[in-house]
């Protein structure tokens, strides 16, 4: 029994990942603090060894589409992203954002306003989007600047 004890903690920490954020620590685009809105925070960290916070998966887009926009990042490829991660709605922890799955068009908003929804599961969007008037469930690939526009009202 403690084997299998053992196994199942090495198991959860070798798979868990770690926001690390602070009361001081301040979302880059809408410059919120990020330990106000738990359930919604998103995070980059580059290659570099940077750790860039957001308030939201919405927020977390803005910069990864347009990072040109903040020169002081230096990033210049793909490659320059190293870890991305959003908090899984449902249970608050962090998860991988490539992996996540999106819901689009609920009734549930961010501090940043209209937003995806993140889970780690299809089944866990499809539940909360049958709950909260979802469109549609995205994976991170089908996500572009034009929705993350589109969300923020700047057509």
């Amino acid at each position: 029994m403690k084997k299998i004890m053992s196994m199942v903690l090495f198991t959860t920490l070798l798979f868990s990942y770690e926001m690390n954020y602070d009361k001081n620590t301040t979302g880059l685009i809408r410059q919120m603090k990020v330990y106000k809105y738990p359930t919604w925070v998103a995070k980059i960290e580059l290659a570099s060894g940077k750790k860039i916070f957001f308030v939201s998966p919405k927020s977390m887009f803005e910069f990864y589409f347009r990072p040109a926009a903040w020169p002081e990042y230096g990033i210049k490829q793909e490659s320059d992203f190293k870890n991305i991660y959003v908090t899984d709605f449902a249970t608050a922890e962090p998860i991988k954002a490539k992996g996540a799955f999106y819901v689009y068009g609920s009734d549930t908003t961010s501090p940043s306003g209209d937003d995806l929804v993140p889970f780690d599961s299809y089944k866990r969007a499809e539940e909360f989007a049958k709950r909260h008037k979802g469109k549609r469930i995205l994976g991170f690939r089908e996500i572009n600047r034009g929705l993350i526009n589109w969300l923020n009202d700047s057509l």
